[in-house]
């Protein structure tokens, strides 16, 4: 077994990138001498030549050519081993985000005892930003619910919610002990960017096959509320909002036959510090129901 002296390897490819020891022993800030040694170095530890000298400068050996490859990934490979490991060994930053009704203030005032020395920060998010949000390192953690797109994230499931229709205070529906997908068949229901989304919370199409009546595109929470109370709109709801404040002119009830809306925890993939598996065990103790 051949035990690489990664400096070494750095020379080299230094080497092969300016095919010139002259050039790469003043980027490298060293004599060009000790640079011919070292290289000499690598190639008795390998057993092949890697470089031959032209009079126009080097270039590379067949067994260089091989080799050349091989060093950069190992040289990138330490630099990113080298920084996760900085990253886990310090108390770092954490920043996690969070959907309106999904409470994660318990967890993270418990995140922050116990590493006082972190900076722990929480971030809302609107209900189509968490993927974008984790990819573009805004946040490292979301509590957030599914439908949610799975390239580049890893899920984890938290717990299930009923689901609930939301309507004004004086809809012929409200007062009712639950309702199904076919009290509300004519009904229109607000529309969402996300296909994903538009499906799952217009339940589009319906069982029988049937295409859920088109409300308005909306974006603002407000403005579907808006049209909520004034009849104009109906909505389907995870169950937490019927512990929320709602307009005293907006009531909700429940739903039976539709699925259940998932909550999930979500991070980047393979994106694993210290303080993230701390973060991601302590959401998923406050926020899973004990059983």
């Amino acid at each position: 077994m051949t035990d690489l002296d990664l400096r070494l390897v750095r020379y080299f490819t230094a080497v092969a990138e300016h095919r010139h020891f002259g050039r790469a022993a003043a980027a490298l800030h060293t004599t060009q001498p000790s640079l011919s040694r070292q290289i000499r170095r690598l190639e008795g530890q390998l057993g092949a030549r890697l470089l031959d000298r032209t009079p126009q400068g080097s270039r590379l050996t067949e067994a260089g050519e091989v080799f050349l490859p091989r060093a950069q990934a190992l040289l990138q490979s330490a630099a990113q081993a080298a920084a996760s490991t900085r990253a886990a060994a310090t108390p770092g930053r954490i920043t996690v985000g969070y959907l309106t009704n999904l409470f994660v203030t318990p967890a993270v005032r418990d995140l922050r005892r116990r590493h006082p020395d972190a900076e722990v920060l929480t971030r809302h998010l609107g209900w189509n930003e968490t993927a974008a949000a984790l990819l573009a390192h805004r946040i490292d953690v979301a509590v957030t619910r599914l439908p949610l797109p799975a390239d580049g994230l890893d899920v984890t499931p938290l717990y299930d919610e009923e689901r609930v229709l939301v309507v004004a205070a004086d809809h012929r529906l409200a007062g009712r002990a639950s309702v199904t997908v076919d009290d509300i068949a004519g009904e229109p229901l607000p529309r969402l960017a996300d296909p994903a989304w538009n499906a799952f919370w217009r339940v589009d199409p319906r069982p029988d096959g049937s295409r859920a009546p088109d409300g308005p595109l909306l974006e603002s929470y407000e403005e579907k509320y808006e049209l909520i109370a004034a009849g104009q709109l109906v909505a389907i709801a995870p169950a937490v909002v019927r512990r929320s404040r709602l307009r005293p002119d907006v009531t909700t009830v429940p739903m039976e036959g539709v699925e259940p809306c998932h909550v999930v925890l979500a991070t980047r993939a393979g994106d694993r510090t210290r303080l993230l598996a701390e973060a991601c065990e302590t959401l998923e103790a406050h926020l899973t129901p004990r059983t």
